[in-house]
């Protein structure tokens, strides 16, 4: 998506919000209304649906109907839910006619309900990007395969499954520093290979220029177990790691309608905590993950969300003495006085389970293993089945309240995200306010307080924060990487 199409806003590197489409914006001072200021060099792809062939100009209309596409019911589109709880509505409780509005044909003002500071790294997302309304009403849900954008490259050809081929859009209305319009590359094309062995000697052979996602391509094929490139491969490739906005942990349901009885051991927080304390997250990443991630010792929150990572939370790290002696303290002096309980997690993560088993056996602890389909996993969390259960969260955008919104007790799956049930009126209350917080400063000192409190109550035991990790031929220059894993091609080259 980032290679055809283009939004507002965009995020660097670093995670910051830049320019994209909207030069310049300006947010009033309750944070209730936003108003950009669009470029006005930007056109939609040349396309049979524009007359001539030729791409229109974008205008601040173009993304009021974008907006209002996302939010149809009609488009059922999944990404609603990034305008629906947050735009201005009416006294009826209805979106409001006026909360996507066009001032001339470059300007566009947008107007919420209540401040909500992570919107701008909202409209960052792929659900924000514009889309030219003469595609959509030739196409309609046909507009899939016949997608027409602003970006970089324009779409020539999928075959599903197989491959999809882009070609540079020669109308981009981006340049470099030298004043050289971008994209550098005449093409791209994407290769889809299920088998990760195969994907790996694909690269080998040097018919892929980068390998994307690789974490779980078989990392022992080309990694030493200390995470380093072999021996073999250290002249032929390079390897690259980075932060990842992904958080890999154990949930507990803690919804008391959920059990049959009301003493079951995981309501008590101390056996939560001695669970957690009975993990050597070190040696897990060392030997199971080829140090692969960092140990999650922290809060829920991983370091490479932008300022999160100056004020560290205290987590749980390896002490299984504290661990018995919390055991012992929750009512449990003697390994069969708990109960045999399971744990749920899908095939890809049982070698995980497993070594968990055996550090919680080392404890007394007796934890049974259920594995089930990915599918079937989480329609068993969702309905409260799976008591103890494999979970990740990867940042939808990246600001410390979307982890700390699995914890919010109007967030209850299956419609909302905190899995665990999670109840604390507490936190409730601080949530609240802190989404509403504008200062920043204020609003982060309000996120490490509540991901301090998650880690204290331990609904959830982190495991790790995963890295992303990606292999490249050594003639592929300028390709970037951010912790949203975002690939974006446009200043990508070629020196062979």
């Amino acid at each position: 998506m980032t290679q055809l199409y283009n939004g507002l806003v965009e995020l660097d590197n670093q995670l910051q919000i830049k320019p994209c489409i909207a030069q310049k914006w300006h947010v009033s001072p309750d944070g209730l209304s936003y108003t950009f200021f669009l470029s006005d060099s930007v056109h939609f792809h040349d396309h049979e649906v524009f007359p001539s062939g030729k791409g229109r100009k974008v205008t601040a209309q173009d993304f009021v109907y974008s907006f209002r596409r996302i939010i149809d019911s009609g488009t059922a589109s999944p990404g609603a839910w990034i305008f629906n709880d947050k735009v201005l509505r009416d006294s009826k409780g209805r979106i409001s006619d006026t909360c996507f509005k066009a001032i001339g044909t470059n300007q566009l003002r947008i107007h919420l309900s209540k401040p909500f500071p992570a919107f701008l790294e909202i409209l960052a997302m792929p659900y924000a990007f514009v889309v030219p309304k003469e595609a959509i009403d030739k196409y309609g849900k046909d507009f899939r395969v016949h997608p027409v954008g602003t970006g970089a490259f324009c779409f020539k050809q999928w075959d599903e499954g197989s491959t999809l081929i882009f070609l540079k859009n020669p109308h981009y209305w981006r340049k470099d520093e030298a004043g050289n319009r971008l994209p550098y590359l005449d093409a791209i094309q994407v290769s889809f290979i299920n088998d990760k062995t195969l994907a790996f000697l694909t690269f080998s052979q040097g018919k892929l220029d980068f390998l994307v996602g690789i974490e779980d391509n078989s990392p022992e094929l080309f990694l030493e177990q200390d995470g380093t490139l072999k021996e073999e491969f250290k002249s032929k490739f390079k390897l690259e790691k980075s932060p990842y906005l992904y958080t890999e942990y154990l949930g507990f349901q803690l919804d008391p309608s959920f059990y049959k009885g009301k003493k079951h051991p995981f309501f008590n927080k101390k056996v939560r905590q001695a669970l957690s304390y009975a993990i050597n997250r070190e040696e897990l990443i060392a030997y199971l993950r080829f140090n692969l991630g960092t140990k999650g010792e922290q809060g829920m929150v991983p370091a490479a969300v932008p300022y999160f990572a100056q004020h560290p939370v205290k987590g749980y790290s390896y002490d299984p003495q504290k661990a018995m002696k919390l055991l012992k303290e929750a009512g449990y002096e003697h390994p069969n006085d708990f109960p045999p309980v399971k744990l749920y997690t899908s095939a890809p993560y049982k070698y995980i389970a497993e070594y968990l088993q055996k550090q919680w056996d080392d404890l007394g602890i007796k934890i049974q293993i259920e594995v089930n389909q990915a599918s079937t996993h989480r329609e068993m969390i969702d309905k409260g089945i799976a008591h103890f259960f494999r979970a990740s969260w990867l940042g939808d955008y990246p600001d410390a309240e979307n982890y700390l919104s699995l914890f919010y007790s109007k967030n209850f799956t299956p419609s909302g995200a905190n899995k665990c049930h999670y109840r604390n009126p507490k936190f409730d209350a601080l949530y609240e306010k802190a989404i509403k917080e504008i200062d920043p400063e204020k609003r982060n000192a309000m996120y490490w307080e509540l991901d301090q409190m998650v880690m204290d109550d331990s609904p959830v035991i982190v495991l790790f924060y995963d890295q992303i990790i990606r292999l490249t031929q050594p003639y592929v220059k300028g390709l970037q990487v951010n912790a949203m894993n975002t690939i974006n091609l446009e200043r990508v080259d070629m020196e062979r």
